[in-house]
């Protein structure tokens, strides 16, 4: 299965010379309704649900993916505007990664059940942490949930390296990005010959990114 992820051009080559992906944790997601998938009009539940949020926060991070790299407001919101990367990975297990559901409404049955059990089965968590809002589906989103080990002392962060279960297959430069050919294959270094590289540019008859062919519009 292919998956995407979108970066800043200087944390993207960071990513490459290091082979890692910085960990997203949970409280610096951009969406306040991440895990609040369910109604929470009922006050109880509304303090479980956000203490439960909280404990799972310290344990458990995130790595967002995309099934797609030709969206431009992905490159717009992700990667710099168009001057950052895109970086395409091969993942081998279909668990490995769980595919984001979208959905307009917040669950009131799934909210009585949980008011009713007190007790959260591991399919209810899996939806909490892969359901969205409608509005979010242009993502076309994959997420992994890796541990939270030991934070990368001198950044302060968590990563995840790249592995058998997540190989680095492409590099995407964005049709704004001033990053270079030489810049990416000395990031890459021992896997230079394993990667393809290509930049992007947008396209000419419609609302999507495509590939440069012309090489010459590339240093």
């Amino acid at each position: 299965m292919k998956a995407y992820h979108f970066v800043t051009a200087e944390f993207g080559l960071e990513d490459l010379r290091f082979q890692r992906l910085k960990i997203a944790t949970i409280p610096e997601l951009n969406d306040p309704f991440e895990l609040f998938c369910v109604d929470l009009s009922d006050p109880v539940l509304r303090a479980a649900m956000k203490g439960w949020k909280a404990e799972l926060g310290k344990r458990f991070g995130l790595l967002c993916f995309s099934r797609t790299w030709r969206n431009p407001v992905q490159w717009s919101h992700h990667a710099e505007k168009h001057r950052g990367l895109c970086l395409g990975f091969e993942i081998s297990d279909k668990d490995f990664a769980r595919e984001v559901v979208y959905d307009q409404q917040r669950s009131t049955q799934e909210a009585q059940e949980l008011l009713t059990a007190g007790t959260t089965s591991e399919e209810t968590i899996l939806k909490f942490l892969t359901t969205k809002y409608a509005h979010w589906h242009y993502e076309k989103e994959l997420r992994v949930f890796p541990q939270l080990d030991e934070k990368d002392p001198q950044k302060n962060m968590y990563f995840y390296k790249f592995s058998d279960d997540l190989k680095l297959t492409e590099v995407i430069v964005g049709a704004e990005s001033e990053v270079t050919r030489v810049q990416i294959s000395e990031a890459l270094g021992s896997l230079r010959s394993s990667v393809t590289v290509r930049n992007a540019r947008l396209a000419f008859g419609s609302y999507r990114v495509t590939t440069q062919n012309n090489a010459a519009l590339w240093a």
